[in-house]
């Protein structure tokens, strides 16, 4: 009878995203990881793919710590400016073609600006070019686990084929403390001082938010306003994602209310995740959402996918149109058969500037609005 039910349960939620769908600005997700432990304490549609916008930048800032760490690299070494990289959309450092910027103030413009040149500077310098640089992107995130996520740019600017989900973010933003600690100092910035004039961060949240030292904000039409965070409290550290809200504004309040519970051992209830995204309070969609009790719970990868068991990887069930639910009641253990319960993730519209499945089929290359800038 509980199948039976669930299954009409599900058969009711699919009649009702049509309206689900209109009402939101584009996919929407959270998800909320303890640090230590790597359990999921919190998720809503983490699964399901979305354009990550500049939280692209994290894995470009991966690849950089990297090299740092390894000494290919230098904080003070000088970076050719390429004409392919001053000619990047904003928001940007404003580099000219023919100049030089030092890896630190790359590092420092991708955290606080956003900086897309500044980006790009590091991706050929690293990579040779753009799009080699997304190949190496691309290895290192399987490396990590990140298993439903391809990266086309360094720097998050709109393609069809940049694509990621909110598990697979939080894996990546769990890696950077975790693998290069002696660098997340640089994801506290607030403002640093580049060529005489102050440059000033887009995370408003993190001069807010006590316990917050990081670590990236994103905004493209297509995608919404993202962000993912870090913060500490009585020595406890939780690592979150936030995808699709429709402004700044109420995804910093979500994100604010998912550490607050996270904190408190709470849950989250998953209507205000899709009424940051635009889902309107009472409409059928809502209601729908309120109904369905929390039923999942998961572990966000720790280690490398090198380093894991066979089997334990997620099964990536791309085919599904149910609505992904905050999560309560699986062990760890269980994680992965957790993460294949039968609500898994929502399709919503297509968002403003390609489709959101685009394995489907080929899609045009999309440039960059003047809005599509970090919020």
């Amino acid at each position: 009878m509980l199948h039976r039910l669930r299954a009409m349960l599900v058969l009711t939620l699919l009649c009702g995203l049509g309206g689900f769908a209109s009402a939101a600005h584009a996919g929407y997700a959270a998800v909320v990881v303890d640090g230590s432990s790597g359990q999921v304490l919190e998720q809503v549609n983490a699964d399901h793919r979305d354009y990550p916008a500049s939280l692209t930048k994290m894995m470009t800032l991966y690849l950089t710590f990297q090299g740092l760490k390894s000494g290919k690299l230098q904080l003070e070494q000088s970076m050719a400016v390429s004409a392919w990289a001053a000619d990047k959309a904003p928001t940007k450092l404003g580099l000219r073609a023919g100049q030089t910027i030092s890896v630190q103030d790359c590092i420092l413009g991708m955290i606080t600006k956003s900086a897309n040149d500044a980006a790009t500077v590091m991706a050929e310098g690293i990579g040779g070019s753009e799009s080699h640089f997304a190949e190496m992107m691309n290895a290192q995130a399987a490396l990590l686990g990140m298993n439903d996520t391809h990266f086309a740019n360094a720097s998050g600017l709109p393609d069809p084929s940049n694509t990621s989900t909110a598990h697979d973010l939080v894996k990546l933003a769990m890696a950077l403390y975790r693998d290069f600690p002696q660098y997340a100092h640089f994801f506290a910035t607030q403002e640093f001082v580049f060529r005489g004039r102050i440059v000033r961060g887009h995370n408003n949240l993190m001069y807010r938010y006590p316990g917050m030292d990081g670590l990236k904000t994103g905004f493209t039409d297509a995608s919404g306003f993202n962000l993912a965070s870090t913060a500490v409290r009585d020595g406890h550290r939780l690592f979150a994602v936030v995808l699709g809200s429709r402004t700044a504004a109420g995804r910093d309040r979500l994100m604010a209310r998912l550490l607050d519970d996270g904190f408190k051992g709470e849950q989250t209830p998953p209507i205000l995740v899709a009424e940051a995204a635009g889902v309107r309070p009472g409409s059928r969609a809502a209601r729908i959402l309120e109904a369905i009790s929390p039923i999942q719970t998961a572990e966000a990868d720790t280690v490398p996918a090198s380093q894991r068991r066979p089997g334990a990887a997620r099964q990536q069930a791309r085919k599904g149109k149910s609505v992904a639910v905050a999560s309560r009641s699986c062990s760890s253990r269980g994680s992965a058969a957790c993460r294949r319960g039968p609500a898994h993730r929502a399709r919503h519209a297509a968002t403003r500037l390609a489709a959101h499945h685009p394995r489907n089929r080929k899609q045009p290359v999309v440039v960059a609005s003047r809005r599509d800038s970090d919020g």
